[in-house]
């Protein structure tokens, strides 16, 4: 009787045992509403039979809103899903002995408007989304929205820098591609500094930091990808909704003003969107010194007080149609401009060597720079299955921009003993850039946890260039043929990929693999060039590899090879003379650039507090770099494929909800880099640093105050270094008559009251040190009006091709700073 009692309670132990020890998986995907949107870090809890005060099991969903949850035992269980300002979802499941997974699919989270309507409740999104492969900045949830451009807001983005000129580093590289909801322009990726600058932040939604571009991204940019969501352009929403919303904005300011019109709505099948936005800008009082020395004792030391305007236009409309349930067609169309013009009178003194006791003269300077882009793109998609999960997407895409320079020095009277030829110069130089892309993509789910992607691409650049130099001689302009260059260059690019995903359990991996070979020409109508033909091809591949380590908690292996083509700038043997004592030109014989980048990624993240932290490794062996060397008394400065770089950098970006009211962020980090060129027999190295802390407050009638600050330390290049950078900018801004007002006031300053930057540079027999000073002080106030009969933001089109044709670009991207800092001797 003993043996078989305990017989029986040693089976209903092992069965207790089993049915506790059972382990099932609860999973889905959390989606807002009206955008079908990832909600990022809402609070899963179980509770077992009805809900109580502890939870069996707990965690929050993923960046993306998706959630695997792990929950043992049996029986009835109740899950919750909880997100501040929004209604709670609950869940009834059943987990039988043979555990397994439980699908709850989507699940559409609505906003609470009883959390809501009180005015001490306020509910913070989260700013930052953040995967092993791209991190998204919400910038509509920043509260410095109303008054910041978008690159103020690019100072607190992950993986993002900007320093003291305006120059813009992705995960530490100067070369990166833009994107504008997904699709190029051209003006964006030559010089994102000024355009940036220029566009105000209330105008975009959101900024994506893409490190590690799969196989369906183009090769091009080795930093990674830059995409501008604008608004109104999130391609998501799937519910029909007649209605329409907008608002203007006016930006006053002690350097200039900014307006902008934004208009979203929907009626039946359609929706459509539209941005229209101008700026003003102007510096007066920007101070250039620089002072050289030669190896012969020779020296040379200028100086110059200059003016700047920048003005600049864009405009976007976005339309989209639902063919039926399983298609849809879209369009978009958009332009650019950007004028930027520089004059000043600057003078410069020759001294030793060759210049014996030396001579000084001034000149009159003024610079005019046009830019324009035009784009429009035409898109057919086709799904084959109700989830959507398989597609099939046609594009086409056109993109034209013209671009001009134009350049003058009148000289004053030249005083006795001078001994380099100054004579009034005039330059104009005209450029165009035209791009016709086709692509056809399709994606197919294999079976549960993959997908493959694959895609063909084919696009067609044409560039045009026409540098013309004029002497002037009695107040007339005279023709120079043998200083002007007239020449084209065609690129032709046929790319195909395929890239495989998948997601098993705790662990996420994608591989791709992408081959673009590149048919090139250049031929010389005006100029001593030599026409040429090249063809070459790129193998590119890419890795990534992710691990949960629970809801809050994953880690990330990356890998990707990225190239450079060299572009219209880069390849141009046009000798630009308008300096006579520096000359600056091309170079047609470079080849592309290929830099290889591993990332160890780690992402943190609670209701309340989110972390990453990012250790990477960069090296290329073929990088193209600016360089120069004197050659008699003249400075050249041209490019070459001439430097072996390795960067290895730690990023961090840290953002803490203390209170619903009270927001801390950190954006920082730091690299070592190892940069030589045994071409020239020149190495550098050394640390770099940056580190930028934010706190928002919201105090009590919905006052919202902000404080950021920080700084970088210098930049170092092959030939020398850029100087740091620091500045403290604070915002406070308020609502009125239910939101559809908002007042904004901004003070931006750097530390050391005036922006100083300075540079330094050296060579085989030369020695360079420039010193800017920007009276850089501003406030501005912006006054925004809401309109509309809802808050929802409609689906509109976006581009399904993604490619930009990117050339490598010059880390200073046209003196970013754009405040009358070029030179004119």
């Amino acid at each position: 009787m003993k043996i078989n009692r305990l017989i029986f309670t040693l089976g209903m132990m092992a069965i207790a045992i089993t049915a506790h020890g059972q382990t099932s998986t609860i999973s889905g995907v959390l989606l807002d509403s009206l955008t079908h949107e990832g909600e990022p870090y809402a609070t899963i809890r179980v509770y077992k039979g009805k809900k109580s005060d502890k939870p069996v099991a707990m965690s929050v969903t993923a960046a993306d809103g998706k959630f695997s949850q792990k929950v043992e035992g049996q029986g009835s269980y109740i899950v919750s899903f909880t997100s501040m300002g929004r209604k709670e979802i609950q869940r009834r499941v059943n987990l039988t002995e043979a555990g397994g997974t439980i699908d709850l699919g989507n699940l559409l989270v609505q906003d609470d408007t009883k959390q809501l309507k009180g005015v001490e409740v306020v509910a913070q999104k989260p700013l930052v989304k953040m995967e092993t492969d791209k991190m998204t900045y919400d910038v509509q949830s920043d509260n410095d929205v109303k008054t910041n451009t978008v690159l103020d807001m690019l100072r607190k983005v992950p993986m993002v820098t900007v320093d003291g000129q305006d120059n813009i580093t992705v995960n530490g590289q100067g070369s990166f591609k833009v994107y504008v909801d997904g699709k190029p322009n051209v003006m964006f990726s030559s010089n994102p500094s000024q355009i940036f600058k220029a566009m105000p932040a209330s105008a975009v939604k959101s900024i994506e930091v893409v490190t590690n571009p799969g196989a369906k991204y183009d090769a091009e940019g080795v930093g990674g990808v830059l995409n501008i969501i604008m608004n109104g352009a999130d391609g998501k929403s799937k519910t029909m909704m007649n209605g329409y919303n907008g608002s203007v904005a006016l930006t006053l300011g002690n350097n200039g003003s900014r307006t902008t019109t934004f208009f979203s709505g929907q009626q039946g099948k359609l929706t459509y969107s539209a941005n229209v936005m101008g700026a003003k800008f102007k510096s007066n009082g920007t101070e250039t010194e620089m002072r050289r020395t030669s190896s012969d004792g020779s020296a040379m030391s200028y100086w110059q007080k200059g003016n700047t305007k920048i003005n600049f236009t864009m405009a976007n409309i976005s339309l989209g149609y639902e063919l039926d349930s399983m298609s849809n067609i879209g369009a978009t169309f958009g332009l650019t401009g950007h004028t930027m013009k520089n004059d000043g009178h600057p003078t410069t003194t020759f001294s030793g060597g060759a210049y014996g006791t030396g001579f000084t003269y001034g000149n009159e300077m003024t610079m005019e720079n046009k830019n324009m882009s035009f784009n429009g793109s035409v898109d057919y998609q086709r799904f084959f299955n109700k989830a959507r999960t398989s597609s099939l997407t046609l594009s086409y895409l056109l993109t034209t921009s013209p671009a001009e320079n134009n350049n003058r020095r009148i000289y004053d009277a030249l005083p006795a003993g001078v001994s380099i030829p100054l004579t009034d110069l005039y330059s104009a130089a005209k450029m165009r850039g035209t791009e016709h892309t086709v692509q056809v993509d399709f994606t197919t789910p294999l079976a549960k946890g993959q997908t493959l992607s694959t895609g063909l691409k084919f696009i067609s650049h044409r560039n045009s260039s026409d540098s013309k130099f004029y002497d002037i001689t009695g107040g007339a302009e005279v023709y120079n043929a043998a200083n002007s260059v007239n020449y084209k260059n065609t690129q032709s690019i046929l790319a195909e990929y395929a890239e495989y995903s998948a997601t098993m359990g705790k662990f996420g991996a994608k591989a791709g693999l992408r081959y673009e070979h590149t048919w090139e020409k250049v031929n010389f109508i005006v100029g001593s060039g030599a026409d040429f033909k090249k063809n070459y091809g790129s193998l590119v591949p890419s890795a990534s590899f992710s691990y949960n380590i629970s809801g809050g908690i994953n880690l990330g292996l990356n890998y990707n090879m990225r190239i450079s083509r060299p572009g219209v700038s880069y390849l141009n043997p046009y000798i630009d003379r308008s300096n006579p004592t520096v000359l600056s030109y091309g170079n047609p014989n470079l080849s592309v650039e290929k830099s290889h980048n591993v990332s160890l990624v780690f992402n943190y993240f609670t209701p309340k507090f989110m972390m990453n932290m990012t250790l990477g490794e960069a090296f290329a062996n073929n990088q193209i770099e600016q360089y120069s060397f004197m050659n008699g008394t003249v400075l050249n400065t041209t490019y070459g494929n001439i430097v072996r770089s390795r960067w290895t950098n730690f990023t961090t970006f840290m953002n803490y909800a203390v209170t619903p009211k009270t927001r801390i962020m950190l954006n920082g980090g730091v690299d070592y880099g190892d940069i030589r060129s045994e071409q020239l027999g020149e190495h550098n190295f050394g640390w770099q640093a940056s580190a930028f802390l934010g706190v928002q407050q919201t105090f009590p009638w919905k006052i919202n105050w902000s404080v950021f600050m920080g700084g970088l330390t210098k930049k170092y290049l092959l030939q020398g270094h850029n100087g740091g950078f620091n500045m403290f900018t604070s915002t406070l801004s308020k609502s009125f008559i239910k939101d559809k007002l908002n007042l904004s006031l901004m003070y931006f300053v750097p530390l050391t009251g005036k922006m100083h930057i300075k540079q330094y540079s050296h060579g085989a027999n030369f020695e360079n040190y420039m010193n800017i000073t920007v009276p850089a002080q501003q406030v501005a106030l912006t006054i925004t009006w809401n309109f509309g009969n809802t808050k929802k933001q409609f689906q509109t089109h976006e581009s399904k091709i993604s490619n930009d044709f990117q050339e490598k670009k010059n880390d200073q991207q046209m003196n970013g700073v754009g405040l009358g800092a070029g030179s004119g001797m």
